[in-house]
């Protein structure tokens, strides 16, 4: 069996080879310029909303690639609350859902503050709150006191994929990381981003939620990239959709003797991917601030209003007369007459099919 990187001594003097990385590196550094350029142009309250729906994102996508679905709306409603943002129809969360979102704003919201030991345990309690992670009872607010191994497969022929640093190193491990996370200023923060990520799950410090907390420093670093705690962009969403090549390459660099070019290369393209993928949400942001500026004196009612959002925020399935009734609880009488005065007022228009399946969408 090859050795385990944290088995060679010295193990975090990272080597990489710049020249492999140095193009992606260019353009993250040139995309993340450019997304912030754009975000500025737009406003206050299209800013916020950026900000609001990339959090939403990075919480609820961090928690999917551990195989747990948050739910959406209620993952909204709490950073939108927590961050004083006014929004229409917030809803109450639960208490594991406000225990995520505390971490999540306390690593991009306090990014300039020093990762220590006690913020790090705070995480993990806040996302534990019972002391349980499912069915399990887990060491909560504490580093593991036992061993680590992340296996696949059925009872008596499970396959072991890693097996990490040993509980009584786990501590002085730690240490070393934290002191190199808070006082290594030579690196850019986008590399440290990454290598921080990849130390952080090497040694795999908790009982369950390394994952989680891992892509918080991930985060929080990009934060301090850009020295702010606007985000406007998930990496937790990109390294969803990659996530089978995620694992592949963590399982490739753990056994490497100190050069993590690829994981380097991986992690940059991955954000490249999530600052594409933020330009089409920006596009949308842009046209829903341009509406609600256009029609900021428009005679409308609250359920005009809700129904509006959603169909800026991405509805789904088709507006129908039904459907406006259920979403705003009232009778379809009321909900027809709200859509026809919508379309009367050049903002909805009918979508082109008639009788039963009579839908309306926004007119262009």
């Amino acid at each position: 069996m090859a050795k385990y990187i944290y088995e060679h001594k010295n193990w975090t003097d990272f080597s990489w080879k710049d020249k492999a990385i140095n193009a992606v590196f260019g353009e993250v550094r040139l995309m993340q310029g450019k997304i912030i350029g754009q975000m500025n142009a737009l406003g206050f309250s299209a800013k916020e909303e950026a900000t609001l729906t990339a959090l939403t994102l990075d919480v609820v996508k961090s928690s999917e690639i551990e195989g747990e679905a948050l739910n959406y709306d209620q993952v909204r409603s709490s950073i939108a609350r927590r961050l004083g943002i006014n929004t229409a129809g917030l809803i109450p969360s639960n208490r594991h859902v406000e225990g995520i979102v505390e971490m999540m704003l306390d690593a991009t919201q306090q990014y300039a503050l020093p990762l220590t030991e006690k913020r790090l345990l705070g995480w993990h309690a806040a996302l534990f709150p019972t002391g349980y992670s499912g069915p399990y009872k887990i060491e909560v607010g504490r580093y593991r006191t036992g061993d680590m191994q992340v296996v696949s497969g059925a009872m008596g022929k499970e396959k072991v994929h890693y097996e990490a640093v040993k509980p009584e190193l786990v501590k002085t491990e730690m240490d070393r990381f934290l002191d190199w996370f808070n006082n290594d200023n030579t690196l850019d923060p986008v590399l440290k981003a990454a290598i921080a990520h990849f130390w952080f799950i090497i040694v795999h410090p908790f009982d369950d939620g390394n994952g989680r907390i891992g892509r918080a420093i991930t985060d929080m670093t990009l934060a301090r990239a850009e020295n702010s705690g606007e985000r406007f962009y998930s990496m937790s969403g990109q390294i969803l959709i990659e996530r089978k090549q995620y694992y592949k390459i963590l399982q490739k660099i753990q056994h490497s003797s100190g050069d993590i070019t690829e994981w380097l290369d991986w992690f940059l393209h991955c954000l490249k991917n999530a600052m594409l993928a933020t330009e089409n949400t920006t596009q949308k942001i842009l046209y829903k601030a341009e509406f609600w500026k256009l029609h900021e004196h428009t005679l409308l009612n609250e359920r005009q209003r809700l129904m509006l959002n959603k169909l800026f925020d991405g509805f789904e399935g088709k507006l129908q007369t039904s459907k406006w009734a259920k979403i705003t609880k009232t009778s379809t009488d009321t909900a027809l007459r709200d859509i026809k005065d919508l379309v009367e007022k050049g903002i909805l228009q009918q979508a082109n099919e008639n009788g039963r399946n009579t839908n309306y969408e926004l007119a262009n």
